[in-house]
């Protein structure tokens, strides 16, 4: 096996987050549903804009998070995404090459727009995503990088770009690259709506081509159309390396073969914005997983970082993930 260059390399929908406060009423007059994501098409973008209120814009997609939350921790990540070549698609290619990120997928010549969601956050920090992938769902397997995927220690997969044909065999080939290296592939099952319309292909995925998965509560009963936790928790045990399910103020549960790990959730004086929490702790807890720490340590730093952005706006940490851990002792 050759050494790596990356801890981690992430394959996602490359979007820009539109962050914006908004009331219950909002939701309902705009058909909203909260704490969900859907997708949206162009003109249906234009027209939810225009009456959000004036809010905040953040390079983001789930991947992307979690690769930023990753450098913050000192990590070295890659990242594999598809933006067209206009303003948006700058300001992202800029922003992941400012943190560190190795990205370099080559911009979308023609078509859609890069992408965007619309993310409308109610007082209580639940966020209701309205999402256009515009050239984020364009990714294919030619835009898998081989030599990248092969020198990165872990391969993450992000959920969301389950949707598209060609994005689904990318991530096949990208398993593909990184199982041939003797690395390891991890998966976020990334929201309820992704395993609701994919579960049919999406469990099969996980049984030949992951060995790790990242869900919280709510996916993991969706993926096996259970209503117990514990139930549904033994289902996934068995087919997959390593699995971590977060459940909110409870924590998370880590399983490995035999070993199961409780990790508490670290304490927030108010939560402003859940927006990230999961690529937060995705982003700590695959670092530590690929540089050979505890499980527990991984879900601690998995933790520290969810705390992290829950505290304040937006999906990505502003303080230094690392200076953080460095201070509570799990680097």
């Amino acid at each position: 096996m050759t050494e790596t260059t990356h801890d981690l390399c992430a394959v996602g929908n490359a979007i820009v987050d539109v962050l914006a406060p908004c009331d219950d009423a909002f939701l309902e007059r705009e058909g909203l549903v909260k704490g969900s994501m859907m997708l949206i098409d162009e003109a249906r973008a234009v027209s939810l804009y225009g009456a959000m209120a004036a809010g905040v814009e953040a390079s983001g997609g789930s991947a992307g998070n979690t690769i930023a939350g990753a450098a913050s921790f000192g990590g070295r990540a890659a990242y594999i995404g598809k933006v067209a070549e206009d303003q948006l698609g700058q300001v992202f290619r800029h922003d992941m090459q400012a943190i560190g990120a190795a990205f370099d997928t080559p911009y979308l010549s023609s078509g859609p727009a890069t992408g965007r969601s619309l993310i409308n956050v109610t007082p209580d920090g639940q966020r209701t995503m309205s999402t256009f992938l515009g050239a984020a769902n364009q990714l294919t397997p030619d835009d898998i990088d081989a030599e990248l995927v092969r020198n990165s220690e872990i391969l993450y997969l992000e959920g969301y770009l389950f949707d598209p044909a060609d994005a689904r065999a990318a991530f096949v080939r990208a398993a593909e690259v990184a199982h041939a290296a003797g690395r390891r592939v991890a998966v976020t099952l990334s929201d309820t709506f992704v395993v609701d319309r994919w579960r049919e292909e999406l469990l099969p995925f996980i049984e030949s081509s992951v060995d790790i998965v990242l869900a919280n509560e709510a996916e993991l009963l969706s993926l096996f159309q259970e209503t117990d936790f514990e139930t549904a928790l033994a289902r996934l045990r068995p087919i997959v390396e390593v699995a971590a399910v977060t459940r909110s103020e409870k924590g998370s549960v880590i399983v490995r073969d035999d070993e199961r790990v409780e990790v508490k959730a670290y304490p927030v004086d108010k939560v402003v914005d859940t927006t990230g929490a999961g690529d937060q702790y995705a982003a700590g807890f695959l670092l530590g997983l690929a540089r050979g720490l505890p499980l527990e340590t991984c879900g601690r730093l998995g933790s520290l970082a969810a705390a992290e952005v829950i505290a304040h706006w937006g999906p990505r940490p502003l303080a230094s993930l690392k200076g953080l851990a460095e201070s509570e002792g799990l680097i």
